[in-house]
């Protein structure tokens, strides 16, 4: 058993196919879906986890791009701007899994570990500087 972080990408196209439904039933996967925006009539974001052995979950993949939905398991819906972030902290007590974290206290500066990210997104109303954000946000 193996678990695969993926990010799909809705065309306006696809949005309508049952394709978690799909993968739970046709491929025997355990779904963690951690955030979704869709609707008919625009792109839509869902970034889930993937669960169950590793031939299977190679299946669901092939079976999520055969059905034209964009496939990035290394990209994360969050973004952060280190460029603006002026390590102010307010975001370190929303991130549950210490991905925003301080790594250096003699320099006091906030860090992003992607890898540890969840996506959960409690972070993006505390930065008073706009340098967390999600491509869940309405632009």
């Amino acid at each position: 058993m193996e678990t695969k972080k993926l990010l799909l990408t809705f065309d306006k196209k696809v949005v309508e196919k049952p394709i978690v439904y799909h993968l739970v039933k046709d491929f025997d996967l355990i779904i963690n879906l951690y955030r979704a925006s869709i609707t008919e009539e625009e792109e839509g974001f869902m970034v889930l986890d993937i669960t169950g052995p590793s031939e299977k979950i190679e299946e669901g993949i092939n079976f999520i791009i055969s059905e034209g939905v964009k496939i990035d398991d290394a990209q994360k819906a969050f973004r952060w701007d280190e460029s603006i972030c002026t390590s102010c902290g307010n975001c370190l007590t929303h991130c549950p899994v210490d991905a925003l974290h301080i790594k250096d206290r003699n320099t006091m500066k906030v860090e992003f570990d992607q890898e540890k990210c969840i996506d959960c997104m409690g972070c993006i109303p505390n930065c008073p500087f706009e340098a967390c954000g999600s491509i869940f946000q309405n632009k």
